[in-house]
């Protein structure tokens, strides 16, 4: 009997540009979703740790929840699982990596990135800063602008892009 390849998509993109909405789409059709947000949520409780926690303590949290999904995700690869990566991946060196880990496991991967238009991510984080959950987030133009600057957006890199409409 063959064991089953596992595929795993790593979502790619900046903030609000629909990875986890894409995400859930996948998890209902049965990938398990890796997601640093959610974990983070789950041991704070609250929205703008990283305001609370001072920028170096949580840079800390995030990469140690980083490396623990990283093992979850070597599991559940060697149990055939398909999976979703609902990170940024907003260098090329972690998509590199990533794309490695897997095909080190013998399992397939593909780099989805969600563009949308500067005024759509705009309008979304806005949205999103009046909720509270996981997925809440307080993003100033400053802030935004150093994700926009430090965003490596994938070229060649094998990934698909879906561009997202303007709603």
């Amino acid at each position: 009997m063959t064991q089953q390849l596992s595929t795993v998509v790593l979502m790619c993109g900046l903030l609000g540009a629909g990875k986890t909405t894409y995400a859930m789409e996948l998890v209902r059709r049965g990938f398990a979703r890796l997601s640093i947000d959610e974990v983070v949520w789950q041991r704070l409780g609250q929205r703008d740790a990283g305001l609370v926690l001072g920028t170096e303590a949580f840079d800390r949290l995030k990469e140690d929840i980083r490396r623990e999904q990283r093992q979850e995700l070597i599991e559940l690869m060697l149990a055939g699982r398909d999976v979703v990566a609902d990170y940024s991946f907003w260098s090329r060196a972690a998509r590199d990596d990533y794309k490695a880990l897997i095909e080190s496991h013998g399992c397939r991967w593909e780099l989805l990135h969600l563009k949308a238009h500067r005024t759509t991510l705009e309008r979304r984080l806005e949205a999103r800063s009046g909720v509270e959950g996981a997925n809440a987030v307080t993003v100033d133009e400053a802030l935004f602008n150093r994700y926009l600057a430090n965003f490596e957006e994938p070229n060649g890199e094998g990934e698909q892009v879906v561009m997202q409409s303007s709603t």
